[in-house]
């Protein structure tokens, strides 16, 4: 939770700042433990819209964020700087203060004595439980240089693919909403100003033009019950996917959409196999890497899918048996964990699986944006040619009965 405090220094100078821990108990050692006088904390509620949704989240970091801080990390624990001071180095540089200040509270918990895994695990929006876990793995196999170094590789590489595959969305989303808001003004300024030159004219009117007139006349008559029908519906489903069986409903859609699906599974794929590479290169035991995995996949559907397969591991189940019960699951990559198991060098067969799906998931991309630019430029091209036809053919037959 966030709390913001009010505090003077030992020289009497005001102080005030945000601070996130799991209690107010918490929140008041931590500012004590810097020295600060506290003179008043209070819970930050943050300011909410009318979907009782921040405007404004103060507590975000970015992964990009992350990814730079655990590359510094490691590159200070490289160089022999002690945990203490390494934290306390980048709470001081860090660009983003939610940041800052979320380190320069683990550091303070260091100083104290607390292990650095247990300090990170007292920012769950930050440190995610997968991240808690590398360190403490790092912390029993004296490791924590290395340990940093692949969270940094990982990280980056789930960000790299995680954005390639957003910024494939958004462009023609972007373009087909202009496309919907230019149509509509015509629809509602321009084409009733020709419409009522057609009517005045007493000529027969083709009826691709009545479609379109009586397009025009329902958008300006009942456009405003449209538009609060349209805002009813976007609200319904922003609450909608805020719940639990929601978020459920679109995970599954993002993978049996027959566009979408070769790239969500494929990506969530290669995020499965390149996060137990990574847990199980650092010792983490095989069912608590799959039991985290499944909380950072970021699909509640293979999240259900991970639960199984290591409460089937635990009964006793090779891996590969229980990835293999599954349909979501291609039969390539349980065959080749198979394969892995035979050999001994499953870390190996995940880190291979992790490349193989990555470069799908690069490749499905690539493949999708380069063939989104003609599709959409011939279906704009059609409906603009579709509107234009219907409307200017009886203007030109009107002006070639006048002249």
């Amino acid at each position: 939770m966030l709390y913001n405090y009010e505090a003077l220094t030992s020289t009497g100078e005001k102080k005030t700042g945000t601070i996130d821990t799991g209690s107010k108990d918490l929140a008041i050692a931590a500012i004590q433990r810097r020295g600060l006088i506290l003179s008043s904390i209070k819970e930050d509620t943050g300011k909410k819209g009318f979907l009782n949704i921040s405007f404004f989240n103060t507590g975000s970091v970015p992964m990009k964020d992350i990814v730079i801080m655990s590359r510094q990390m490691s590159t200070l624990f490289e160089s022999q700087v002690a945990a203490l001071k390494a934290f306390n180095l980048l709470s001081e540089n860090t660009a983003n203060k939610y940041l800052a200040n979320i380190l320069s509270i683990v550091a303070e918990d260091i100083k104290s004595g607390v292990y650095i895994s247990v300090a990170l695990s007292k920012h769950p929006k930050v440190f995610s439980d997968f991240y808690v876990n590398m360190v403490k793995s790092g912390e029993e196999s004296g490791k924590l240089t290395q340990t940093f170094s692949y969270l940094a590789d990982y990280l980056d590489r789930q960000y790299q693919l995680s954005s390639k595959t957003k910024n494939a969305l958004i462009y023609p989303g972007f373009v087909i909403g202009v496309f919907f808001i230019v149509m509509t003004m015509m629809f509602v300024f321009i084409i009733p100003k020709l419409t009522s030159i057609i009517k005045e004219s007493g000529m027969a009117i083709p009826f691709f033009t009545k479609i379109i007139m009586a397009t025009s006349d329902f958008l300006i008559n009942y456009g405003i019950i449209l538009l609060i029908g349209l805002a009813i519906f976007v609200v319904y489903i922003v609450r909608f996917s805020s719940s639990e069986s929601g978020k459920m409903y679109f995970d599954r859609l993002k993978i049996t959409l027959p566009v979408f699906k070769n790239i969500y599974s494929k990506l969530y794929l290669a995020r499965i196999s390149d996060n137990m590479d990574t847990m199980l290169s650092s010792s983490i035991p095989i069912v608590r890497a799959i039991e985290l995995t499944g909380a950072v996949t970021g699909n509640r559907v293979y999240e259900q899918i991970l639960k199984d397969v290591a409460d089937s591991v635990k009964s006793g189940s090779s891996l590969s048996e229980a990835f293999g019960k599954h349909s979501e699951i291609p039969s390539i990559m349980s065959g080749m964990i198979r394969v892995g198991e035979e050999t001994g060098s499953i870390g190996n067969i995940l880190k291979t699986l992790g490349h193989f799906y990555t470069r799908e998931v690069n490749d499905a991309v690539d493949t999708m944006v380069s063939l989104i630019e003609p599709i959409m430029i011939i279906m704009l091209g059609l409906g603009v040619g579709i509107l234009l036809a219907a409307i200017l053919m009886p203007i030109y037959d009107i002006a070639g009965g006048i002249s």
